[in-house]
């Protein structure tokens, strides 16, 4: 079946009003932190790449490129160089990208200067990755940018693209930036470089801005159960935002991107998976229990967690270590956003009533914020679990150094013996600090003296740490 160029052009309009001298309606004014790094690759890359923004759905790719877009005319650039299409348009998947192509340039002739392509859902696109490394070997006038909601975008063709695209990877929604969206008027929080500036802070420092942040908990509450998606901040109640979290987002993608992109049959298996790691949020994944609870075999248990975290559902987190003994053990299962157990299992605000679920809750908070905020610069997770069952939440290993994290989200105060796991971890690895994220504001400051190490730990309230971590300015340095 073949797709008249007419009709193609008609679609293609439709997309792009700046074709016509028209503005993109309906753009929001705050930009996420990524749109800066985007905009800097669109505009002039650092090297002769295509950029992919990869990320699950509903966070808002597609929002930030349409923003590359408005930046893009704003400069001066002509409209008809700048062409937007989405392949999960079923005509523009039928018809191809060169079709595509060619009815972009018979509505609108090529002028002088550098032509951009913004290519949504381009996982639908028939060898996306031979396509793409053949415009940046050879077509070097043009600017590629492309979304994907699945990491096989990035794994299939990863041999063939090698050095052909700069990934972007975003996360749901940070504190910092759920705030901007709500653009609600809170009182303002000094801005810090690293979390490691904190230990430069006396006491009544700590203590005034510990007063300062006092509105921001309840919103951070209502975040944890909200979601960091655009959409669901953005709704009037907390049952409508997690009723459209668990049906326009979770839905979607487990029964129409898991059969459409992976070829999954076995939906109702998958489903049932995604219940019970939304039952075990922030634990160790006990896979014999998984697979007799759900009468699976391990082969096929296994595939069902690799398809989760191709479509950005979930994190996988090893055991601190590296070898054979890492292979065999278990791994900590994080979901994508705090927000996504209580919205599957139909809880409301219920977990604000549950010490133990609001813990939960607030570490798989945490390692988001870290994760997002460390990406770029490689950082590998993990947990620790030593003898007597010590534990230390998250391990990251920055530039040769490791700084451990340690989440207890509890009304009582934070002292050593609470922190068994912690202290082993320094002790045996020579750590010189590390953090322990806190529930009160006034739980805030450096545990002086940890027995038999040299270790400096700070205790950092969860909200200013997950507000710190996602705030826009904040440098991408050690933490």
């Amino acid at each position: 079946m073949k797709v008249s160029q007419d009709e193609l052009i008609s679609i293609l309009s439709q997309f792009n009003p700046w074709w016509r001298g028209e503005t993109i309606t309906d753009l929001p004014e705050w930009r996420r932190a990524a749109f800066r790094e985007l905009y800097e690759w669109v505009d002039s890359p650092p090297a002769p790449r295509a950029v992919l923004l990869s990320g699950a759905r509903q966070i808002g790719k597609t929002t930030l490129m349409l923003q590359a877009v408005d930046a893009l005319l704003e400069r001066g650039v002509p409209p008809g160089n700048i062409l937007y299409a989405t392949f999960d348009h079923p005509l523009l998947k039928l018809a191809g990208i060169d079709a595509v192509l060619e009815a972009w340039r018979e509505r609108e002739p090529r002028v002088d200067g550098n032509e951009y392509l913004f290519l949504d859902e381009a996982q639908f696109i028939r060898d996306w990755g031979t396509w793409v490394k053949h415009q940046v070997d050879f077509a070097r006038h043009r600017r590629i940018a492309f979304t994907g909601s699945a990491m096989p975008l990035t794994e299939a063709e990863q041999e063939s693209g090698v050095g052909r695209w700069h990934t972007i990877r975003l996360t749901t929604l940070s504190f910092y930036e759920y705030l901007q969206i709500k653009k609600l008027s809170l009182p303002a929080l000094p801005r810090i470089g690293t979390l490691r500036d904190l230990f430069d802070w006396t006491q009544p420092e700590l203590y005034r801005v510990g007063e300062s942040a006092t509105h921001y908990v309840g919103h951070f509450h209502e975040y944890l159960v909200r979601g960091g998606f655009p959409q669901t901040a953005q709704v009037e109640s907390v049952t409508q935002a997690q009723r459209l979290l668990r049906e326009d987002i979770i839905d979607k993608v487990l029964k129409r991107d898991m059969t459409a992109l992976f070829g999954v049959r076995r939906v109702l298996d998958l489903e049932h998976t995604f219940l019970y790691l939304c039952m075990h949020d922030g634990g160790l994944l006990d896979m014999p229990d998984l697979c007799a609870n759900l009468e699976v075999k391990r082969p096929t248990a296994q595939n069902f967690l690799e398809l989760l975290q191709a479509a950005h559902l979930i994190y996988r987190l090893p055991p601190f270590g590296y070898g054979k003994d890492v292979l065999r053990a278990r791994f900590k299962v994080y979901l994508a956003d705090a927000a996504i157990a209580p919205a599957v299992m139909l809880k409301g605000k219920a977990i604000l009533e549950d010490a133990a679920a609001l813990g939960i809750a607030t570490e798989t908070a945490v390692f988001k914020h870290l994760f997002a905020r460390y990406y770029p610069q490689n950082v590998r997770f993990s947990y620790w679990r030593g003898r007597k069952d010590q534990e230390v939440d998250l391990v990251a290993e920055v530039g040769g150094q490791l700084i451990p994290f340690e989440v207890k989200y509890r009304a009582q105060h934070t002292g050593v013996r609470e922190l068994k796991g912690l202290v082993e971890l320094c002790r045996q690895k020579a750590i010189d600090r590390g953090y322990v994220v806190t529930k009160s504001l006034d739980d805030f400051g450096v545990i002086r003296e940890l027995p038999e190490t040299e270790a400096r730990v700070m205790r950092v309230p969860a909200a200013l740490l997950c507000y710190w971590m996602g705030e826009s300015e904040v440098g991408r340095g050690r933490a």
